[in-house]
């Protein structure tokens, strides 16, 4: 018989690079990017569904999201939606849910998605993660979903693989690989042998609870001490000293650059990471011009320009390559070469202790 099978979907983050749409109390993923009105937590539960049951699905969220998940995914059973005091990164988000999921179901196949990813054709990516498991039921596998690259990008980190190792549909991974230059992209591209890490995960909690222990020690004990306290009435304080005391780390950096037995499925079933409003063009079709344009707008003379407005008219004359984003007390005007840098619009009202925009 196949191995329960469960899912832990990282839904934490502050989505910076959406302001001025994404604010604190409002992140990314609890957006609505696409036509069809679903939020980005929505579609990703929904496309699983087929192969995890609604119980069985956990969310780690930041303690402030709560109820925004609850809003959000009303069929979700509360007790599934763990809340981190603080956010450390991966490492220790992902080990959350499988101290979780270890006391509740002994072991299970645990597949880690992030809660902000588009992903075009559902039943292909359904087939991948299904692989994907079986691969990470077999044994003391590390497995992870690599995205077949298309261009030489420098935005996302790679993994070599190695073509004549492999188990099922699944190559042994050689290496974990930082973001990189354009020259080197290339060389990736033209190689053959590396895919995009999609930031996906699957394997038993066994196995990724015994690798954490391996490399990431300390980590480990304040998860043991956490795990120890589920359901007893020291579980929120356990939870607290566990997340102030942790160093905040990766999963990719704290285990899968160091971990053994890791194996990849290359997947091609239209992955976004939406990283950014450049993802907007990518994701909603443009007019003729490559404009993409929501809400009260005109354009005259405009290409390639993504305007996102709500009631106010916004007028757009004469431009080109940019993006227009306009919230009720805030509006950001971009080049889109120059979209990796909004992040950097926040840096300065921090200092300047302006946080009613943040």
């Amino acid at each position: 018989t196949a191995m329960q099978k469960t899912a832990l979907i990282m839904a934490g983050g502050r989505g910076e690079r959406f302001w001025p749409r994404s604010r604190q109390n409002m992140p990314k993923q609890f957006l609505s990017l696409t036509d069809d009105g679903k939020t980005m937590i929505q579609l990703t539960v929904e496309r699983i569904l087929p192969l995890v049951n609604m119980e069985d699905i956990f969310i780690v969220t930041n303690r402030s999201y709560k109820d925004l998940v609850r809003q959000q995914l009303p069929e979700l059973p509360e007790e599934n939606i763990l809340c981190e005091p603080v956010g450390k990164n991966t490492a220790p988000c992902i080990g959350l849910g499988a101290v979780h999921m270890a006391k509740r179901y002994g072991d299970a196949v645990m597949m880690v998605l992030p809660s902000d990813h588009l992903i075009k054709y559902t039943s292909l990516f359904l087939n991948t993660l299904s692989d994907a498991c079986e691969v990470a039921e077999e044994g003391e596998n590390l497995v992870t979903l690599g995205i077949a690259p298309d261009s030489p990008e420098t935005g996302y980190g790679y993994i070599k693989f190695q073509p004549e190792e492999t188990l099922g549909r699944a190559f042994a991974v050689d290496k974990f690989v930082e973001k990189p230059d354009l020259e080197t992209a290339k060389a990736y591209l033209a190689s053959e042998q590396y895919l995009w890490n999609s930031g996906m995960f699957i394997w038993k909690t066994s196995t990724i609870l015994k690798n954490l222990e391996t490399y990431l020690p300390e980590t480990c004990q304040g998860l043991k001490k956490i795990g120890e306290a589920i359901g007893t009435p020291m579980e929120e304080q356990a939870l607290e000293r566990a997340f102030q005391a942790f160093k905040a780390e990766s999963i990719d950096y704290g285990v899968m650059e160091k971990a053994k037995n890791i194996y990849i499925l290359s997947g091609s079933f239209g992955w976004d990471d939406v990283g950014s409003w450049l993802a907007v063009s990518r994701i909603k079709r443009s007019n003729e011009l490559g404009n993409v344009v929501n809400g009260n707008v005109v354009t005259v003379d405009t290409r390639n320009t993504t305007i996102q407005g709500g009631g106010k008219l916004i007028a757009a004359v004469g431009l080109e390559d940019m993006i227009v984003v306009d919230s009720e007390d805030a509006l950001l005007i971009c080049e889109k070469d120059h979209a990796g840098d909004i992040k950097k619009v926040l840096e300065n009202l921090k200092i300047c202790n302006r946080t009613e925009y943040l």
